[in-house]
């Protein structure tokens, strides 16, 4: 991952942010290990962080820690600057890391309490978010496109974390009903309820906003977003 990054960083002229976070078992499993409980996982991610801060430097790493050993290790194409490592964090103890590890919060909500425990923490970076939205002429025609495209975002809770194969997530979006797919999701063709939702994440502290339509249409949408959206805002 230290490679990967540093690579794109230097083929995007350094516009280009990592993304961490504790993993999804869907992802993990695959190698045979162990998936361990959570707060194990916030401690392998600090500590491969500061392996790959270490690589980024384009020094030979040697590393024995707690949950990963380097060997010799150097990557020969660096970024004149790292990349930028945006923590995803959800529950205390989570904000936490990110806070005294992270160049950023992401985050999927807007949850004002969540960003002031990372300021309050010593978390200085940036907070992004995603968000999703999903614009259609029709209301009705929207809530049916997200309850058939993307279900998972009703499954509650560190559910998602924890599902090992995509079978297990089909299974458990069949339990999920249009209204628990869409929640708070801005859905339809009405700007004020899309420009209301953005405004949410404004008011929360977030200060970079990335939306995702779900759905086809993507270029209406995102016409959508600038002509009628966010001259609102």
């Amino acid at each position: 991952m230290a490679q990967a990054a540093a690579t794109t960083a230097v083929m995007t002229g350094g516009r280009f942010f990592l993304g961490v976070g504790t993993g999804e078992n869907l992802n993990e499993h695959i190698l045979g290990d162990r998936w361990p409980r959570a707060a194990t996982r916030l401690e392998m991610l600090e500590e491969a962080v500061e392996v790959m801060r270490a690589l980024w430097s384009g020094d030979e790493v040697s590393h024995e820690g707690r949950h990963y050993c380097v060997e010799n290790a150097r990557l020969y194409t660096c970024p004149d600057e790292p990349p930028s490592v945006m923590v995803s964090a959800f529950g205390p103890k989570a904000v936490e890391v990110a806070a005294r590890i992270g160049d950023g919060l992401v985050t999927t909500s807007p949850d004002a309490d969540v960003i002031d425990r990372y300021r309050s923490q010593g978390g200085s970076g940036p907070v992004v978010a995603t968000t999703k939205v999903c614009w259609a002429t029709d209301e009705a025609e929207a809530r049916r496109t997200v309850h058939r495209l993307w279900p998972n975002s009703g499954v509650p809770g560190g559910l998602s974390q924890e599902l090992r194969t995509p079978a297990h997530f089909a299974q458990a979006s069949e339990l999920v009903d249009e209204e628990a797919a869409v929640g708070p999701m801005p859905v339809g063709p009405d700007p004020e309820r899309h420009a209301e939702s953005l405004r949410s994440y404004c008011e929360a502290g977030v200060e970079h906003i990335y939306v995702q339509q779900v759905g086809g249409d993507q270029e209406a949408a995102y016409r959508f977003l600038r002509d009628e959206v966010l001259p609102r805002l």
